[in-house]
């Protein structure tokens, strides 16, 4: 009998996740919140609203409700945004038994609380096995079958490579690690520092001024990442250094086309609007700013993504201020 995975989330990015899991022989379950939206899928067989010009594969049932999206299924993946996903886990946490497991490719903080998403699921489902995946991928390349790699980190070795045994294939690659917060990190900050990246591109800065924001973030994720327990070599890998260069240099990164609009000085809900999808970073700088100045640490650049996002800083002045800070050692 074939394995069914439930994926929760119908956007861009659970749909390729469907349709790379399709693509391995699994039966899968595409749920979203919009009836109108999956009946759309059902009756056209493709994502026009979000992945248009890929056919469902005939493996992959979009459902309507969560029920039948989770009833049975071993592997549940949450493919939201972040600001959803507290919310729809008090939905899962009736219907999940213990035998299932739980993964997520949102990425992001919780706004309200400044948590990372595996704190959300201890506080909501505590006995589960759980894990989480993200590195540089975007869902157009994903449903083309391009080659691709991510990190998979899991609170559980066996269930953790379990799961990434059933993504794996098709020119698809999924590494696996015990580092959740590091992944989770990577998958968070990136987007605050392709916001950055944008913005300056936007000014007309150029490729030298986007070497030197790309590095020195990495620099300031791997400050945060270490104060909060994670693994440098994380940050290194797929998850940290690997998603910063494609979501800083692409313009498929909703992030960077958000901050080229900010740099081409459009406001920020002119921005939100050209972009058209939910931009991760927008919200993640507020949690990532406030997380460091918890912890007493300096994050120049994502400070300076802040005040440009909640302070209304000119962006001009915004890179001004980061030119003129003291000298220091790399």
């Amino acid at each position: 009998m074939t394995e069914t995975i439930a994926v929760l989330g119908a956007g861009s990015w659970g749909t390729a996740l469907a349709i790379q899991l399709a693509r391995n022989e699994l039966q899968v379950r595409l749920w979203g919140h919009d009836p109108a939206h999956i009946e759309r899928l059902q009756t056209l067989r493709e994502n026009t609203d979000y992945l248009p010009g890929f056919a469902l594969p005939e493996n992959i049932d979009p459902v309507a409700t969560l029920e039948a999206a989770v009833a049975q299924a071993p592997f549940l993946l949450i493919a939201i945004p972040s600001k959803g996903f507290r919310a729809l886990l008090k939905q899962v946490k009736l219907l999940i038994t213990e035998d299932q497991a739980l993964f997520w490719a949102s990425k992001g903080f919780e706004i309200e609380t400044g948590m990372l998403l595996h704190e959300v699921i201890d506080e909501e489902l505590p006995v589960h096995r759980y894990g989480v995946i993200s590195g540089p991928t975007f869902a157009t390349e994903v449903a083309r079958g391009l080659p691709a790699a991510i990190a998979c980190a899991g609170n559980d070795e066996q269930t953790t490579a379990a799961f990434a045994e059933r993504l794996r294939g098709h020119h698809f690659r999924a590494y696996t690690t015990e580092d959740i917060i590091g992944v989770e990190l990577g998958g968070a900050l990136k987007n605050v520092l392709a916001i950055a990246v944008g913005v300056a591109d936007g000014l007309g800065f150029g490729a030298n001024t986007r070497a030197a924001l790309m590095t020195r973030g990495l620099s300031e994720i791997m400050r945060l990442g270490t104060k909060l327990g994670a693994h440098q070599e994380t940050m290194m890998g797929l998850a940290g250094l690997g998603d910063i260069i494609l979501t800083c240099t692409d313009n498929q990164s909703r992030n960077r086309r958000f901050g080229l609009a900010l740099g081409q000085g459009k406001t920020i809900a002119q921005a939100e609007i050209e972009v058209g999808q939910t931009v991760e970073g927008l919200r993640a700088a507020d949690a990532i700013y406030n997380k460091a100045r918890k912890l007493g640490l300096d994050l120049p650049i994502i400070q300076e993504v802040y005040c440009v996002l909640y302070e209304g800083k000119n962006p001009h002045d915004a890179v001004r201020d980061l030119e003129n800070r003291p000298q220091g050692h790399e």
